[in-house]
């Protein structure tokens, strides 16, 4: 039972990093070279006779349509079919719904073009469980707490990425053990007619024995833990969405939290500016408006193109003490391409927080998510104002594909890519 305990987990594994591997076919386009060569050397129209689509089987074709800046019936100039095919590749892989998109525009006697669209739906259920230690990595769970067993977090973690076939996503964690997890999620990108305007909502409740009560003077996290629960959480969010062209988005957000400590916490053994209140319980609601500007050919390994995105938010509805916060938070990501398989990036990251007396739960600055200094991901620094630069140079090595012995359709092959990178951050 153990071996095929093992391989069922391992092929849903082998499954997700299919899912999240990067698209590097390049699109074929059925032209022969004469006809090529001319597309490129006049300046014409081409009229778009049909739109074929092919191995969608979930996917609604209107998700794939959305996604294109022609339609049947339009004309196009010659000089800017592959441009404008290439475009549409990206845009339709960035759904996050294919592992392989190819689009093949055909040409007949008449010049009249028939854009042959070809997809390999990802793998949309997810049902996994959930094992994982609380500690930050296996020789502390091992040595420094012998093994125990108690300090694990497990249950079920279950995702559907293409729900009803519109790219809707659906959530939901049930964990229990050293943390307690029970949340649902759901998210309609393309709700409207237009599909362009979406929503999304989410619930869930969290409690944990270890509470990050204080950062120390090494940039280290300490922890208060006890046998009990010392922090529990409850949180509703609701969100909507609009979506500008291909690129832009607008995101408006709310979220009411309320979070319970143990009280032992906030006082002046610990830390009594935890929540910059005498109280040990606390309610606030997060509203924000984000911006988002996403062109780049691959949204999960970006190699070309640009990214920006700006957060401004208000934590609480008073203007100063207690939980109140003003924040603004930008990101900026630049993609090149260089000869020879040469790629290089820049990012630049920064945050500002209003007023500057802040309780602790509102001064994560460095350490956090993506705004980290590679080579120091264990280090933590507080602050209500910070910036960040990273630079990154990658060399491609190879690329390969693995088929697999099996025969599954959504699952063809196992791509490879290797690269060599160096950073400066």
């Amino acid at each position: 039972m153990k071996p095929f305990v093992f391989f069922f987990l391992s092929f849903i594994l082998v499954a997700g990093m299919v899912s999240k591997s990067q698209n590097n076919v390049t699109p074929q386009y059925l032209l022969n070279i004469s006809t090529a060569d001319t597309l490129n050397k006049i300046d014409s129209k081409i009229k778009v006779e049909a739109i074929l689509i092919d191995g969608n089987t979930k996917t609604k074709e209107y998700i794939i349509l959305r996604e294109l800046d022609f339609k049947s019936g339009d004309s196009i100039n010659a000089n800017s079919l592959y441009e404008r095919c290439e475009k549409a590749k990206n845009l339709i892989y960035n759904t996050n719904l294919f592992s392989i998109v190819t689009v093949v525009p055909k040409l007949n006697p008449q010049l009249n073009l028939v854009v042959n669209i070809k997809v390999i739906e990802r793998w949309y259920i997810y049902p996994l469980p959930e094992f994982k230690l609380n500690d930050r990595n296996f020789n502390e769970w091992f040595k420094t707490y012998q093994a125990d067993f108690n300090r694990v977090t497990y249950g079920l973690n279950f995702s559907h990425n293409n729900l009803s076939g519109r790219a809707d996503q659906l959530n939901f964690y049930l964990l229990n053990g050293y943390t307690r997890n029970y949340s649902l999620n759901y998210f309609a990108p393309n709700s409207n007619h237009n599909l362009n305007e979406g929503f999304s909502f989410g619930i869930g409740y969290q409690q944990n024995k270890e509470v990050i009560y204080k950062t120390s003077e090494l940039n280290k996290l300490l922890l208060y833990r006890s046998s009990s629960f010392n922090r529990n959480s409850l949180f509703a969010n609701i969100s909507y969405r609009q979506r500008k062209g291909f690129y832009k988005k607008n995101i408006y957000f709310v979220q009411y939290n309320r979070i319970d400590v143990n009280d032992s916490i906030i006082n002046s053994n610990y830390n009594p500016h935890y929540l910059n209140s005498p109280k040990s319980s606390i309610g606030f609601t997060d509203i924000a408006y984000t911006f988002q500007y996403v062109n780049v050919n691959n949204i999960n390994y970006p190699l070309k193109g640009k990214m920006f995105s700006t957060t401004l938010s208000k934590r609480g509805l008073g203007i100063s003490g207690g939980i109140n916060m003003l924040s603004l938070d930008v990101k900026f990501r630049k993609f090149f391409t260089h000869q020879n398989h040469f790629y290089t990036s820049v990012q630049l990251l920064g945050k500002l927080k209003l007023p500057f007396e802040q309780p602790y739960i509102n001064q994560k600055a460095m350490g956090y998510g993506e705004f980290y200094l590679n080579g120091l991901d264990y280090y933590v620094v507080d602050g209500v104002a910070a910036a960040l630069s990273k630079f990154a140079l990658r060399k491609k090595l190879i690329s390969f594909n693995v088929p697999l012995p099996l025969k599954i359709k959504k699952i063809p092959f196992i791509p490879f890519s290797f690269y060599a990178a160096s950073y400066v951050n």
